[in-house]
């Protein structure tokens, strides 16, 4: 059984060697991954998976300021290139956020949080951290029950990172699934 605990798969140095051929690019480029995805495919879209008040898992806790277990506001998608899904995604903003008068999530919809968030100026993203995630992981078992019954391979990568505007944090992480490596690079 391994010590490490599950904050400790996220980080910002990978060798490249160790990643599956063209996953490099997707997970240490640090524009809008909305963007880089609508650039290589004919339609996007953005499919709502759920969008409501859950418990934070133990390692977005301490990168949002809240004790594990803490409720906060959830949202997880599926990014779709020409209507397959590329992406899961799982945003986390703590309840203090949304309560200091954010409405970003009550105004997005099916609309791509991350196109929203890099049109403001004032929103700051934070470093970027990758991770190699399989079935322990709850990101992993989410995108797997999104995609049932079609089969996930047994580990997936994923990228994260915290916004801030003014002072207030959110969490995003992209987890890629398999069909990301077919769109052009």
């Amino acid at each position: 059984m391994s010590s490490r605990t599950p904050s400790d798969r996220w980080r910002s140095h990978l060798l490249p060697a160790l990643l599956p051929r063209g996953m490099d690019g997707w997970l240490r480029d640090p524009g809008s991954l909305t963007a880089r995805i609508r650039a290589r495919c004919d339609t996007f879209a953005v499919r709502v998976l759920r969008q409501r008040l859950d418990r934070v898992l133990a390692d977005e806790a301490p990168l949002l300021g809240l004790a594990p277990g803490e409720w906060a506001w959830v949202r997880e998608v599926l990014l779709l290139a020409d209507g397959v899904p590329v992406v899961y995604a799982r945003s986390v903003m703590p309840r203090a956020t949304v309560r200091a008068g954010s409405r970003l999530f009550a105004t997005i919809g099916s609309r791509p949080l991350g196109a929203a968030l890099f049109a403001n100026p004032r929103v700051v993203r934070g470093r970027l951290t990758c991770a190699r995630l399989d079935a322990r992981d709850a990101r992993h078992r989410a995108a797997a029950t999104a995609l049932a019954p079609q089969p996930l391979p047994p580990e997936l990568w994923g990228r994260r990172s915290v916004f801030r505007l003014r002072g207030r944090r959110l969490l995003v992480s992209e987890i890629f699934l398999p069909a990301i490596l077919d769109l052009p690079a």
